[in-house]
């Protein structure tokens, strides 16, 4: 878990992703002149090293969110340890550069290349002469073949999470001599450099109870600078060690040991010296980076020491019945002064790296059904948002460029980045408006009450959903929990200034409840009614349509309010998330949308709201990817009617696609032009802006706590990680002075 919210998990795409490090687009053969304008936000924050600095030896401790399911990444409950591990111990034939670029790995590949289009691609790989795997037996054609026939979907015996690309493969065959591995498409295919990374061994890809058992909790058979030795899952850990038989420059690191510590309990593992390398919470970043600035003097010592006496003195003067109470809470203080002071000295045994994630936190909207699925509705959502002031509220205090994401397909700094938001437009409040009257919803129109939703014995509502925590946008503790949110003329509370009025940029505070008189009339020229924009002396009977005046009014159409349901996790990872909601429930209070946030467990975010559509709006992340042609296809392709009548939506959890958008997906997945490739995937990119059922936010933060001597690794940024490379700094003069510098939020 990030965060800053759930990601989707057990999927194709999450599976795909995980691996890869989360990038976009095919390499370039040359960068142009656009390209080098397009550099990412933030670089890679891992303390380079050359290899001559690094000591040989020792062991990394590292943090991961919980002991993989399995081993093969090729399967639904696959995660980012799962990943991990196999890009320290399996071959990966392409490795990610800063900017997001596939290129070859050369431990594995002297060469990979398109040899011929006509009549078919026929892609050649020239293997590194000295690959061979764990127990001697040479890389080749036969481990190529054997994972194309497991993963192509033809045999229903394999229990395969994604086929993408391996579905086009003809034939894999022997080139010139052993090395040259030969492969055959049926079908174009543009993402070809996804293919084989990771690439597993005949022996866990030759049959189906190999492929779906024998992977998950060992691999016998590895060809990576370092082999898998124990997954023990009763201590939480996975231990990884150095290879004796690669080939390649030699890790650094004996060991390396996954070790599951969960979001909330990081700062803790830490500070007890369990772990060296974790990735951390804003929160937590903060409080190390406090325990650097927190100096004891010898003056704060004497002042602390004449507040302990006066204390003292006192305490001798209040009765007996109470000095045996006051002396045990003392102590307590004391001995909480003194764990408090512990932890902030364990904590500066690390530093904080920063980078941004190659993923995006997005506002996903459900159109399959309600207001949403009217585009006009989407829209105006989306131009309610301030992108700008989302992303700050995240990313500024953190030290981070706050720059709001522009693509759906990309990120800043891949080659196919551009910002196509501006075929949706930006923040404009008079245009939302414009575009919610234009699909028949009046700003102050009547709304008739709405009956309470009624809930069982369980604490479930009428439809069996698991009653979240509720809340309704603005109401800052004067609703009840029960209050479904619709605004009733004569129940209203008195417009304010929204969010960002004026010069003052408001708060988000509740309004006093309107004054209302005996006979059910509701009277608008009140103390303060005109400069509020009300008409001095007005009123309008219970139930009738308000004078559109107020930043804060709703909509209403049909007798109804406009009011969306907002889904967001509960977890301790999600606070910058809920952060995020809470802003724009505000934002969109000023156009007259009104939500109502629920908050529910992190485990059922997603299977329960998310992927059954139990849900208006919602606030979750997206890695980018090398290849968004193959990756981000199933993520926004149009939505169609199965055998069964069901909705066949794949990843596309907001519901909403188009026939071209699939069309230009597809023209992308065949040609072997990188430049028109990206041409292909920015227009389908402009397409998805305008269905306004997507809308990126910002990038997400990416804080690793490490220790100082520990280089090469840390937040990573774009590029794959490189094994063989992490380990501990020497140690010399120069970097024992400077290994206790703190970098909160280093970029």
């Amino acid at each position: 878990m990030s965060h800053d919210g759930v990601r989707p998990s057990a999927t194709r795409r999450a599976a795909a992703f995980l691996l890869a490090g989360a990038l976009t687009v095919s390499a370039l053969s040359a960068c142009s002149s656009d390209e080098k304008e397009n550099r990412p936000l933030a670089g890679q924050d891992i303390a380079p090293a050359g290899r001559a600095l690094v000591a040989d030896g020792g062991t990394l401790r590292w943090a991961v969110d919980a002991v993989p399911a399995t081993l093969n990444t090729f399967q639904a409950d696959a995660d980012a340890a799962t990943s991990r591990v196999a890009g320290a111990v399996l071959p990966s034939l392409f490795r990610l550069d800063a900017r997001g670029r596939p290129q070859p790995n050369p431990a594995y590949l002297e060469s990979a290349k398109v040899v011929d289009t006509e009549p078919r691609q026929v892609v050649l790989y020239r293997l590194d002469q000295q690959a061979v795997w764990s127990d001697g037996r040479e890389i080749g054609a036969a481990d190529f073949a054997a994972q194309w026939r497991a993963l192509s979907g033809k045999d229903s015996a394999y229990w395969t999470a994604r086929n993408a690309g391996y579905d086009r493969i003809a034939k894999i065959e022997r080139g010139h001599d052993d090395l040259e591995v030969k492969v055959t498409f049926a079908r174009p295919y543009a993402d070809w450099k996804s293919l084989f990374t990771p690439l597993y061994p005949k022996e866990v890809m030759g049959t189906p109870d190999a492929f779906n058992d024998g992977a998950r909790s060992k691999l016998k058979v590895t060809a990576g600078p370092f082999a898998l030795k124990k997954v023990d899952r009763e201590d939480g850990k996975v231990t990884l060690v150095r290879s004796t038989r690669w080939w390649g420059s030699p890790a650094k690191l004996d060991k390396i040991v996954l070790r599951a510590v969960p979001r909330d309990e990081r700062l803790d593992a830490l500070a007890e010296n369990k772990v060296d390398l974790a990735e951390v919470d804003p929160d937590d970043a903060e409080r190390i980076a406090a325990a650097h600035g927190t100096k004891t003097t010898a003056a704060s010592q004497a002042a602390a020491g004449a507040e302990r006496e006066k204390a003292e003195k006192a305490e001798k003067a209040e009765k007996a019945a109470n000095k045996e109470k006051e002396e045990k809470d003392k102590k307590k203080g004391d001995e909480d002064a003194a764990e408090a002071a512990a932890r902030r000295k364990a904590l500066r045994r690390y530093v904080v790296r920063s980078s941004l994630e190659p993923a995006y936190t997005q506002l996903a909207l459900n159109g399959s059904e309600g207001p949403l699925a009217d585009e006009r509705v989407r829209r105006a959502v989306a131009r309610a948002l301030d992108r700008t002031k989302l992303a700050e509220l995240v990313l500024k205090p953190l030290g981070l460029p706050a720059v709001p994401v522009g693509s759906h397909l990309a990120l800043a700094g891949q080659p196919a980045y551009e910002d196509n938001s501006g075929a949706l437009g930006g923040q404009d409040t008079k245009g939302a408006r414009a575009l919610l009257a234009d699909a028949g919803w009046i700003l102050g129109g009547p709304v008739e009450k709405q009956a309470k939703d009624k809930k069982d014995k369980k604490g479930k509502d009428e439809d069996g959903d698991e009653a979240g925590e509720k809340d309704t946008a603005g109401s800052k503790g004067e609703k009840s929990e029960d209050d479904d949110g619709t605004y009733i003329v004569g129940e209203d509370d008195k417009p304010g200034e929204a969010e960002g009025a004026g010069d003052h940029g408001g708060d988000g505070r509740s309004e006093e409840r309107a004054a209302r008189s005996a006979d059910g009339k509701q009277y608008l020229g009140e103390p303060g009614a005109a400069r509020h924009g009300g008409a001095p002396g007005a009123y309008a009977p219970m139930g009738t349509a308000a004078p559109a005046r107020a930043a804060d009014t709703v909509m209403a159409k049909d007798g109804k309010a406009l009011s969306l349901r907002f889904v967001l996790p509960s977890g301790p990872g999600s606070a910058s998330l809920r952060a995020v909601g809470d802003r724009i429930a505000r934002m969109l209070r000023k156009v007259g949308i009104r939500t109502t946030i629920t908050k529910v467990p992190d485990d059922s975010y997603f299977k329960d709201h998310i992927a059954s559509g139990e849900y208006d709006l919602a606030l979750y992340s997206w890695p980018a990817t090398a290849f968004p042609a193959t990756d981000a296809r199933p993520v926004y392709a149009k939505p169609v009617p199965g055998a069964d009548g069901e909705l066949k939506v794949e990843q596309n959890y907001t519901r909403v696609g188009t026939d071209r958008i699939d069309q230009l997906f597809d023209e992308a997945l065949v040609t072997l032009d990188a430049g028109k490739e990206r041409e292909l995937m920015r227009k389908a990119d402009s397409r998805i802006w305008a269905g306004a059922a997507s809308i990126p936010l910002y990038q997400r933060p990416q804080l690793t706590a490490a220790r100082p001597r520990l280089v090469n690794v840390g937040a990573f940024g774009f590029r794959t990680p490189v094994y063989e490379d992490m380990g501990y700094q020497e140690r010399t003069p120069s970097s024992a002075s400077t290994s206790s510098v703190p970098s909160a939020t280093s970029s």
